[in-house]
């Protein structure tokens, strides 16, 4: 039996992004041949249309609609291949009758969510009058959990799988054969529900509604009443409602407007499956598209998809195992009274018979199928602000296709290819574009290497579309970014770092701009803290500067500038501070010690000068009392680690720190700066037991009353050391008694013996006989071996000779 169609227009009630619905939509035109086909979406769009049948054009895809004064002021209406929309959208293209968008204008909807967010924003306290306490809003109903509650189900989305997407052709049922019957009854049911849940907590619906029976009215006098509308089935009652065009028209007086643009940008699945921001809320839409796609046989080929992805993971996947899971799943189904097996049916089959009963493989099931990693393509044809278009000619030149899934990316500096990509992915982090981060990669010490973790996400488009205000090509708008930057920054350190950023993007027309701002800054900033947190950023950029063939003499005097006023300030600037200050302090000197080793490399003229200056300072801060302890600490390390403190002195120091009249909380604090979050602290304590001796001697007289004070930073101290070296210091103490070094010969009374390979004194000829093959593997005596295997060869050579003689 066939449903009679109505004389009026054909509402088909869809759930959007549903490949069932989309099936039916596509029979349903198929069917009916209206004349035009009217379609719940922006009508600034139209003129989109037709690039939707491009060759070049490959779902998923979202129409990106933004303000045009405000670009930030964004919305997105995603399609996939498997969304009805999509479908009627083709289907009119294909068969030459017109197809328009009805929704209400994009123009509207993105001024009343402006308004509707400066609804949202809370109150102050001292604002809000008694009277004007807010009632609570109304839940939003969710007509598909209705239904399926209706229905005896506790899921919905299995509900809708049985109603509606398992409902293929070759199934006994009315909505197989009659493609009408399946929207006429969605339609009752919405009715039912509307009837009981008026807007159901959508108020704005109202709106939208009026604007779309208008819409429909100016169709009846265009095509008469033979056009289709596709639109959520939600909307069908209020669309068969009958009500007036002055009514309707009321409704949208003064609604609020913006000027908005429109464009077709590329859509991904991850987007389709998330339920916040711009996602569509579909759980699977791999799995749609796949239900989609696959009319005849759904659960062998699905299977078949997994196997194959398995395989390619290296795991034993046979084709006995995809028969075996099939009947599974078809048995599942069988016993929870379910037309087709689902998605639940084939996960509990693949995890069975797949997966051996584990999860862990349904994990990269879910991201790669069920979920899909596919990404959809735009023509170049489609509208685009022009740094969009630069950015997209970028791309294409230097091979780098935006991907939906995460991956990485290794450059070589020294490959101009290579450079280049590292000039794009750092400008475009510069104006807030982050497609790409840095990430930690293979191990270097050189500066020709970059690791980025690349992944492109849709919202990088209404980035592109912010960023246009500074210029129209990424280097032109980098570089305003760049200088707008550097006269807004606040901090001396804010612009040393914006001179790094500039030079990893080769920013080189701004960064005059940066210095100006740069000199001016640091001249006028007296607070040593402030130089110290610039000075690094600044010792970093002179290093890339070899690399990447930039001048940065500039850079370089104001850098040695900040060094000397460092070295000046920094004595007095370590007294007086308490614990948190002291921290603070203490890693600015590690950054500043570690600023001044690469500046003395990039400045060659000042290098010993400078040098000499900063061993100075660190020398005067380990002979001050008055310096807090972790600082004190840290000077000795440091100096210790670069040849310029003897271990006699070090022990020298740490038992002055570690004496009877210091404060137990002062020499903790000494032992974090001297021993802890530096690297190899631990085998420090390991190697030198003289230092070790002298720590457990101290530890061992802290009273009682006092050691629980000391006990936190102690453990903070020696719990960042590996478990290996916590196990060695912990035997090197057990095996023996606490006690000092020997004045006279340096050795730790009872510890002679205390380990295999310690001694009390160092063994000259043992440790020399290391220095040749370390020599060798170094390369230091290339030449050498040069001349040797060439008297070697020539050696032989006359015995070959002599042999043959």
């Amino acid at each position: 039996m066939t449903t009679a169609r109505p004389a009026g227009p054909l509402l088909l009630g869809v759930r959007h992004h549903g490949p069932g619905s989309a099936r039916a939509v596509r029979a349903a035109l198929d069917a009916a041949c209206p004349q035009a086909v009217l379609i719940e979406g922006p009508p600034e769009g139209d003129a989109l249309l037709p690039l939707a049948a491009d060759e070049q054009m490959r779902p998923p895809v979202a129409l990106l609609a933004h303000a045009v004064d405000d670009p930030g002021r964004a919305a997105f209406w995603p399609l996939a291949a498997f969304s009805p929309e999509w479908v009627a959208i083709r289907w009119a293209l294909a068969h030459g009758v017109p197809v328009r968008f009805i929704d209400l204008p994009a123009a509207h909807s993105l001024a009343m969510a402006e308004e509707g967010e400066r609804e949202r924003r809370p109150e102050r306290d001292d604002e809000r009058r008694p009277e004007q306490e807010a009632e609570p809003r109304p839940v939003p109903v969710d007509p598909i959990r209705v239904l399926a509650e209706t229905a005896g189900y506790d899921d919905p989305e299995r509900w809708w799988e049985d109603v509606v997407e398992h409902r293929v052709p070759g199934l006994p049922d009315a909505a197989a054969t009659d493609p009408l019957a399946a929207f006429a009854a969605l339609g009752e049911a919405m009715t039912a529900l509307r009837e009981v849940y008026g807007d159901g907590g959508h108020p704005r619906d109202a709106v939208r509604e009026a604007y779309m029976r208008i819409q429909l009215r100016a169709a009846r006098k265009e095509f008469g009443g033979a056009f289709a509308v596709v639109c959520g089935a939600w909307h069908v009652p209020a669309l068969e409602a009958r009500t007036t065009q002055t009514a309707d028209r009321a409704l949208l007086k003064g609604l609020p407007k913006v000027k908005a643009e429109l464009t077709w940008v590329p859509w991904t699945h991850q987007r389709l499956a998330r339920h916040s921001g711009y996602g569509a809320g579909i759980d699977s839409p791999g799995w749609y598209e796949h239900l989609f796609a696959s009319p005849d046989r759904p659960v062998e080929r699905w299977m078949t998809k997994v196997a194959g992805l398995l395989r390619d993971e290296d795991r034993f996947v046979s084709s006995a195992h995809v028969i075996e899971a099939v009947r599974l799943a078809d048995t599942l189904a069988a016993m929870r009274g379910r037309p087709l097996a689902g998605l639940s049916e084939t996960t509990d089959a693949v995890r069975a018979v797949m997966c051996e009963g584990s999860d862990v493989p349904l994990a990269l099931i879910r991201e790669r199928l069920v979920v899909g990693v596919t990404l959809g393509e735009v023509p170049d044809t489609a509208p685009a602000v022009p740094l969009q278009r630069d950015l997209s000619r970028q791309q294409r030149t230097l091979r780098l296709k935006p991907e939906a899934s995460e991956r990485e990316l290794e450059l070589d500096l020294r490959k101009d290819t290579d450079a280049a990509r590292s000039r794009l992915l750092h400008r475009l982090r510069l104006l807030g574009i982050s497609w790409g981060e840095p990430a930690a990669g293979r191990g270097s010490t050189g500066t020709f290497r970059e690791s980025w973790r690349l992944h492109w996400e849709p919202e990088l488009y209404v980035r592109v579309a912010e960023a246009g205000v500074w210029g129209t090509t990424v280097l032109s708008a980098a570089t305003a970014r760049a200088e707008s930057d550097a006269l807004a920054a606040t901090t001396l350190a804010e612009v040393t770092a914006l001179a790094e950023r500039c030079l990893l993007a080769g920013l080189t027309d701004a960064l005059p701009v940066v210095m100006t701002v740069l000199a001016d800054r640091a001249a006028l900033d007296a607070d040593v803290g402030h130089l110290a947190d610039a000075l690094p950023a600044l010792a970093r950029t002179l290093r890339y500067g070899d690399v990447r063939a930039t001048d940065t003499a500039a850079l370089g005097e104001v850098a040695a500038g900040l060094a000397e006023r460092i070295c000046v300030g920094l004595p007095p600037a370590c007294t007086g501070l308490d614990a948190d200050g002291a921290a603070a302090l203490r890693r600015q000197v590690d950054g500043v010690h570690t600023a001044i080793g690469l500046l003395a490399g990039a400045v060659p003229a000042n290098a010993d000068g400078l040098r000499a200056r900063w061993r100075s300072v660190l020398h005067r801060l380990t002979a001050r009392d008055t310096v807090a302890g972790v600082i004190r600490g840290r000077a000795a390390r440091l100096l210790l680690d670069d040849g310029h403190l003897a271990q006699d002195e070090a022990a020298r120091l740490m038992g002055l720190a570690l004496s009877p009249g210091t404060p137990p909380a002062d020499a903790a604090a000494w032992i974090e700066g001297f021993v802890g979050g530096a690297a190899g602290g631990g085998m420090l304590l390991v190697h030198d037991e003289r230092l070790l001796a002298l720590i457990d001697s101290w530890l061992t007289g802290v009273p009682s009353g006092t050691f629980t004070d000391v006990l936190p930073l102690l453990r903070r101290t020696f719990s960042a050391y590996e478990p290996g070296v916590r196990r060695t210091l912990g035997e090197l103490v057990r095996r023996g008694p606490a006690a000092g070094p020997d004045p006279g010969t340096g050795a730790v009374p009872g510890r002679e013996s205390t380990a295999p390979g310690f001694g009390p004194v160092l063994d000259v000829a043992r440790a020399d006989a290391v220095v040749p093959v370390l020599r060798l593997l170094l390369g230091l005596d290339a030449g050498a071996r040069a001349a040797e295997t060439s008297e070697y060869q020539s050696e032989h050579q006359e015995d070959r000779l002599g042999a043959t003689g």
